[in-house]
């Protein structure tokens, strides 16, 4: 790989149990296993994805770092409570209020994963509705101060913010990597590729789903499989960024049916890093999955 940075590549989430896009049967074999013990064999990070739920229990969080290899690093989703207020008093009853204590309770969490040096970054993913106005600026502000102990991402999807050159340097101010994302594009989408702002680089690939995403549930969303010519257009993007950053984190979202895992695999190959073979069943997925691969508006 032509770039300097150290990479990290995995999937967001790593449990995926239940439902049609299940990973089991397609990247866990059968029986019962350690699923994260055996996911940490193929790569060498994941996104938590839990913790946008609620903060886990420090005591899972230690029997994670215990199951997984040195050197390997967790990104880690900020709680909803932070990022989507409506979404957290529909599902708490309760108005998300931010106090110091939220904040100790986050960063208690934490403590395991920077204690064995397994934290990678935070992840603060907000909403397609959240717009580049006073009040957005000021809740991207007390997020950077709330954390700025942490490598901290910053995911934007209105495209307010990529239509303003401000955004970037409020990202540089505040020591926020803004993230790279790839998902269906709409006319409030952001733009496609957004300024490296931190001396790290963070990327999140969706998808391209168009059809289903704005009518889908949280796992058909996710079912497309990235092509052999659309994983090396991703690989370019990450080896021109990877020129000027120091660290890179890149997380597959495309969860259905275990599509995320096989093109995370395509993409170190892509980018000729080292990687292990995926089991047979997933080699041996449906070629062209039934997605719309053309953008629609919104």
């Amino acid at each position: 790989m032509a770039a300097a940075a150290d990479l990290y590549i995995g999937t967001s989430g790593w449990s995926y149990p239940k439902g049609e896009g299940t990973w089991k049967g397609y990247f866990y074999p059968p029986g019962k296993i350690n699923e994260l013990e055996y996911y940490s064999q193929f790569f060498n990070t994941v996104e938590l994805n839990s913790s946008f739920y609620r903060p886990p229990d420090p005591g899972f969080v230690w029997n994670w770092v215990k199951h997984v290899p040195e050197g390997f690093l967790f990104g880690v989703k900020l709680w909803q409570k932070f990022t989507h207020p409506r979404m957290y008093k529909e599902s708490t009853g309760e108005t998300a209020v931010i106090e110091q204590n939220d904040i100790d309770l986050f960063k208690k969490c934490l403590e395991p994963l920077v204690r064995s040096k397994k934290l990678g970054a935070l992840l603060a993913q907000f909403p397609p509705s959240f717009k580049n106005d006073d009040y957005g600026r000021q809740i991207i502000g007390a997020v950077a101060k709330a954390f700025g102990e942490y490598r901290v991402a910053v995911e934007l999807r209105h495209r307010s913010w990529s239509d303003d050159a401000g955004t970037a340097d409020l990202m540089r101010e505040n020591n926020l990597a803004w993230v790279q994302i790839d998902e269906p594009k709409f006319e409030i989408s952001v733009a496609a590729e957004v300024p490296v702002t931190a001396d790290f680089a963070y990327f999140r690939f969706h998808g391209r789903n168009a059809k289903d995403w704005w009518t889908g549930n949280a796992e058909t969303r996710y079912r497309y499989l990235y092509s052999e010519d659309e994983i090396s257009e991703l690989a370019e993007r990450v080896k021109k960024v990877g020129e000027k950053v120091k660290i890179m984190f890149a997380f597959f979202n495309n969860h259905w049916q275990a599509y995320a895992p096989r093109n995370a695999n395509d993409l170190k190959q892509a980018l000729k890093m080292p990687y292990e073979q995926l089991p047979m069943n997933l080699e041996i997925m449906q070629e062209n999955p039934n997605t719309d691969k053309e953008s629609g508006k919104k």
